[in-house]
Parts: structure tokens; sequence; C-alpha cells
């Protein structure tokens, strides 16, 4: 992600994120971030951040116009293929009532390894997150 995709990202955030990510938030992440384009337009994007030998997905979003047509999956795709060999392991936090992202998480190899209770903020409360992880060996 270049600092002129910075807008096109926050918004993508703000249409879709229940408690969306602050413009710092990203500006701390650009370097793990990569955006999909279709027609010169970021239409999604995707942080991801590895340490050591394990990766960490913390956000990935694609517009609601461009939703359904594959682009979260291969987006995932294409960051998990371009790690680097030392990376063996992948993690991720998924809201459990995301049901879509954990079917498209499952559906690209990912098994739920645990919870954390009242992970994540609502308008009435607490939400669990589900821990979700895949191997890359």
């Amino acid at each position: 992600m270049g600092q002129g995709d910075l807008e096109a990202v926050v918004a993508i955030e703000q249409l879709n994120a229940k408690s969306p990510w602050s413009k710092k938030q990203f500006l701390q992440c650009v370097e793990w971030t990569l955006v999909v384009v279709v027609d010169n337009i970021v239409v999604g994007f995707v942080v991801v951040v590895g340490v050591v030998d394990q990766a960490e997905l913390q956000n990935i979003s694609i517009h609601p116009d461009h939703k359904e047509l594959g682009l979260g999956e291969e987006l995932l795709d294409h960051v998990i293929n371009g790690l680097p060999k030392q990376i063996d392991q992948i993690y991720l936090e998924v809201r459990v009532s995301n049901f879509s992202a954990i079917r498209l998480y499952n559906k690209i190899g990912f098994v739920e390894v645990g919870q954390r209770r009242g992970y994540y903020s609502t308008e009435y409360g607490r939400e669990d997150a589900l821990l979700m992880s895949r191997s890359l060996c």
C-alpha cells in the first residue's frame, strides 16, 4: 500500500467494519498492507504481519461493490503464498458472528484453535472471537 491508497483503504474499512481501524492505525501498518486494485481503483486490502516463524492476519476487507467475486480468497492466497519461507503458521481472530469470513477461512485451510471471550466490542456489549490457524509447512 502506498500513501495514495490510504484514503480508499480507510473508506473501505469504514463501510465494512463494526469497529473500524483509524487512519493512524493504517499508517502504522503501511509496510504490511497490500491492496487490491481493479480498473485503477482500490477495492480491497489485507494487513498481515510476520514475526520470526509466524504471521498474523490482522485485517482484510473488500469493498461491498466487489464482494462475491472471489477477490478476498485470491488476496489471501497471494499473501499466504508470498510469505517468507521461515513462516510456518498463520493466525487470525474473527468475530463468531462473521459467518462469511469463517466460511472463507475454513475453505482455504484455517481451523479453529481456540476462542477469545469478549474480544470484540459491539453496540450491545462484547462478542467472542474465534482464533484460527493454518499451517504453512
